[in-house]
């Protein structure tokens, strides 16, 4: 045990000499230093309490913490029950660290916090008090000497004297008392001084050992296995994820190896694909922000099913912009922007204008939007069909050496067999022909039906006839054939195409033209169409236009004569040709089918006479080919029933059989169909509709 060589002698309290004051000076500076350092030590002592009861609290948020890890709402929480498993396990192991470090933090309040508290509480405040009484009884016993040292030596000043001597040794005697109760704390602080240092860090330390005594229990028995499989299956998943990222390593070197035009926006090595039924992609959508403005959005497009999508960038999900069902698809001209496209509903009322980075990317929207709009995506395989009309398309342009037909020549041999002629027709041609014999290589094709500004003021002028330019009046009962004809039947129809044949009396010849008209169209990108009203009558075949009532052609429509053939053009004609306006009767159509595959389209095939030869009077054929809003076949249909009423006419007993045989309407016209062009008139708006082909 370490000796104290040094105390305050007792004995030396009443004398209180110098050498006794110089040597309490040594212990009351002794007994400062301890002070100074006492509240230093405990300071340590608290921070490490106040580290040890956060560290307690902490573990047990942390174990909280851990067990909400299954509450969370993860968007990728697929594979993580192993996961919430081991962190629950984790949880409970550290609930109960959690209870050991509160044992501990209560055992290093106790143990070395309080008695260090003490020590200053008790001894040092001790010290302090007792140091103040003494340097106060000192000072009165200094007063008192100095009043007894003044006093005068006459006798009848005996009572002052006595009243000195007793204020002398009363203030002597305190000082005594006081002098010796310092004396003895200075030195006892000196033993106590060292018990107050050891004691808080035996507690201490006993603490610690408890606590990893108790610590070593429950995580060396309990957890040795656990923390095995844990570190398993940490190196497992460090594996997979150093394999991940080899991969997508070398995936981003592939992909920045590639050349610099595949960031340039207009720079496509890879061919337009026609045949797709799902597009997605940005695009710039022109929006109205006045009367006149316009401002251009950048927004991403996609398509489901039969409906354009769009989401802003950010959003978390799309909403419908508009369906595409029957919609119609045009390339339009805006401003001074490039690739734009223009969207139509069915009924004219809505419309989009769209621009395309690229024209890859214009191409491939166009085309995607106008397989959808022919509702491919609803047969079983769409991609199948889309693809089948796309290289229908690409075959118009490269010959071929035979006709593919179905058997038995007709598209579904459960509908009736369209066309003028009947299967046992004499006229009809051999079974095969190819399609040279059908259509002439580089015929002309025109794409739409312009009406000369002249024709169209005579159609609008009260009773004015139009003439022929070959010196040729209409009939005078051709006016009244919509008004007496026992058959009217009204069509909405798109206009595609009409070109020169050389075959009149055969179906293929319609089909051949329907695959040149078509794959023209989708090879040089033209989707514009006017919709148009198909009178179907006893007589006569009327284009109406629905906007202005004005018949468009009139029973056979524009013809192209021969000489049009000697334009080398190949597949368009820039200029849309009108020749002459020769008026065929329904007699004069000598042939007519719907599509084998698309029943909306139909065409067919009319008759006239090629005066290029110097008056030889010789056959010419022309083809038109239109797309309808409802089965081709129902128009092939009504033509059919046109021609046998025209028959039937000339035998009043066979056109009362046919009466008989077919319903009425109360004014005595053949009944059919209710008319498709109601809906049409009423949604029409200033605007023309147009549809794509």
């Amino acid at each position: 045990m370490p000796a104290v060589h040094h105390k305050l002698l007792l004995e030396e309290a009443l004398q209180d000499s110098p050498q006794t004051r110089s040597l309490l000076s040594v212990f009351e500076e002794d007994a400062g230093t301890l002070t100074n350092y006492t509240n230093q030590l405990l300071q340590s002592m608290q921070r490490v309490f106040g580290a040890q009861n956060e560290m307690a609290l902490a573990t047990e948020q942390l174990s909280k913490q851990l067990l909400e890890y299954e509450k969370q709402n993860f968007a990728l929480a697929k594979g993580d029950e192993e996961v919430i498993n081991t962190l629950q396990h984790f949880a409970k192991s550290v609930e109960e660290l959690n209870s050991l470090h509160n044992e501990l933090a209560t055992q290093i309040a106790d143990k070395m916090v309080f008695p260090m508290v003490r020590f200053r509480e008790k001894d040092l405040t001790e010290i302090s008090t007792l140091k103040e009484i003494f340097i106060i009884a000192s000072d009165e016993h200094e007063a008192a000497m100095v009043k007894y040292s003044r006093l005068p030596k006459k006798r009848e000043n005996e009572k002052v004297k006595a009243e000195a001597v007793r204020e002398v040794a009363y203030s002597r005697r305190k000082q005594h008392q006081a002098a010796m109760q310092y004396y003895c704390a200075l030195n006892a602080l000196q033993y106590r001084k060292k018990v107050a240092m050891l004691e808080p860090m035996l507690g201490f330390t006993h603490s610690q050992v408890n606590f990893f005594k108790k610590g070593m229990e429950v995580v060396s028995k309990k957890m040795d296995s656990f923390l095995s499989s844990v570190c398993s299956m940490n190196r497992s998943i460090e594996s997979q994820l150093e394999v991940e990222a080899e991969v997508m390593r070398s995936s981003q070197r592939e992909l920045l190896s590639v050349d610099d035009t595949v960031y340039m926006p207009d720079h496509h090595h890879v061919p337009v694909n026609r045949a797709l039924i799902q597009k997605a992609g940005y695009l710039n959508i022109r929006n109205k922000t006045g009367l006149v403005t316009t401002a251009w959005d950048r927004l991403f497009f996609f398509t489901q099913g039969g409906n354009l999508m769009c989401q802003p960038r950010g959003a978390v999900a799309g909403g419908m912009v508009l369906d595409l069902d029957n919609s119609s698809v045009m390339a339009v001209e805006c401003e001074d922007r490039r690739y734009c496209f223009q969207i139509t509903s069915p009924n004219g009322k809505t419309s989009l204008i769209l621009q395309a980075e690229s024209k890859k990317e214009y191409e491939e929207w166009i085309c995607t939007l106008n397989n959808i709009s022919r509702q491919i995506y609803l047969t079983d395989n769409p991609e199948a069909v889309a693809i089948r009309l796309h290289q229908t398309a690409l075959q118009a342009v490269t010959p071929i050496t035979s006709f593919e037909k179905r058997a038995d020549g007709s598209p579904n041999p459960d509908r009736v067999i369209p066309g003028g002629v009947t299967p046992g027709d004499p006229q009809n041609p051999p079974a095969t022909l190819e399609p040279e014999d059908l259509i002439a290589p580089g015929t002309p094709i025109q794409f739409d039906i312009v009406l000369p500004a002249s024709e169209f003021l005579d159609q609008n002028r009260g009773g004015a006839r139009r003439t022929n330019p070959f010196g040729e009046t209409e009939d005078d009962d051709s006016g009244s054939d919509t008004h007496d004809s026992l058959l009217q039947q009204v069509f909405a129809v798109r206009f595609l195409g009409s070109m020169a044949v050389r075959a009149g009396h055969t179906q293929e010849v319609i089909y051949e033209a329907m695959r040149q008209v078509l794959a023209a169209r989708a090879i040089h990108n033209i989707f514009k169409t006017t919709e148009s009203h198909l009178m179907v009558s006893s007589a006569c075949i009327r284009l109406i236009d629905p906007q202005t009532q004005v018949t468009k052609i009139s029973v056979s429509v524009y013809l192209f004569l021969p000489l049009l053939t000697e334009l080398k053009s190949v597949y368009i004609s820039a200029v849309c040709v009108c020749v002459c306006v020769c008026q065929f009767q329904l007699k004069d159509v000598s042939q007519f089918a719907a599509h084998q595959e698309n029943s909306r389209l139909m065409g067919f095939v009319l008759e006239g006479s090629d005066w290029s030869n110097g008056g030889d009077h010789e056959p010419s054929f022309s083809a038109f080919v239109f797309e309808s809003n409802t089965e081709g076949e129902k128009i092939c249909y009504t033509i059919n029933l046109g021609k046998e009423i025209s028959e039937a006419k000339k035998d009043p007993e066979a056109l009362a059989q046919l009466m008989k045989s077919m319903p009425l309407t109360n004014d005595g016209k053949f009944l059919l169909l209710e008319s498709e062009t109601g809906d049409a008139e009423e949604a029409s708006g200033p605007d023309e509709q147009e549809s794509e082909a």
